[in-house]
């Protein structure tokens, strides 16, 4: 699935901004509110590009990308010539249509079937677990825990017990950092 130039631009402009705060660059808060509302927009915007209401939006997604990107270039500008036409170079190729960056597939999982009663959490870790710790866990805090795929994992229980098992599952972020 090809992404949008608006999309595209998204992307380098998110690179950009962590690029530069990489570089100890001050970034003002409206700028990361206009590329976080230029995401929200684009969003919606995606779920039906033909409807009227939504073609409305697409005003509003070029105004938060150009402010964004307006605000960020200048910052870029401060770290020379060189730094800034490169992202410059970016932004171009990705307004002609370009795929610059592979679009990621974002799509939100609904658990559905959910036991009544129950809450649950989600849990994602960088690398895979072994089942057998999370089941012990599972077990010890009489939580059900259901793996993904082998790195997210969906708790479900009584909240105190989810908290509990939660704590528990804490341990294994130390171990991958």
């Amino acid at each position: 699935m090809s992404s949008l130039p608006a999309e595209q631009t998204w992307m380098i402009l998110v690179e950009l901004l962590t690029d530069l705060r990489r570089h100890k660059v001050q970034i003002p808060p409206s700028i990361t509110r206009d590329i976080r509302l230029a995401k929200t927009t684009i969003n919606f915007y995606k779920v039906d590009p033909t409807d009227p209401e939504r073609l409305k939006e697409a005003k509003r997604m070029n105004e938060f990308l150009t402010s964004a990107q307006e605000a960020l270039m200048a910052l870029a500008e401060c770290k020379g010539e060189e730094y800034s036409d490169s992202w410059l170079d970016k932004l171009r190729r990705a307004a002609q249509g370009e795929e610059v960056y592979p679009p990621k597939e974002d799509r939100s999982k609904f658990v559905v079937g959910a036991p009544p009663g129950f809450s649950m959490i989600r849990v994602n870790f960088k690398i895979p677990l072994a089942e057998d710790r999370v089941q012990e866990i599972a077990e010890y805090h009489n939580v059900i825990i259901e793996f993904e795929d082998d790195r997210l994992v969906a708790v479900y229980g009584d909240p105190k017990n989810l908290k509990l098992s939660l704590k528990e599952l804490g341990t294994f972020f130390k171990e991958q950092i």
